[in-house]
């Protein structure tokens, strides 16, 4: 028997090669202290690459 994750990718009447989410990556997608965290990290890297263009 296939696995929940492999069943992602089991073939249809239609084939697709879209991935659906693990349940660890929709939890990190839905949490609003991760998102903010990625916020921060993100603004950084962009002041980096501005002060090094000036």
């Amino acid at each position: 028997m296939a696995k929940k994750e492999e069943e992602n990718f089991a073939k249809k009447d239609q084939f697709t090669l879209t991935m659906i989410p693990s349940g660890f990556a929709r939890k990190m997608r839905t949490c609003v202290i991760w998102q903010f965290i990625r916020f921060i990290a993100i603004n950084i890297k962009m002041l980096v690459v501005v002060s090094k263009s000036h």
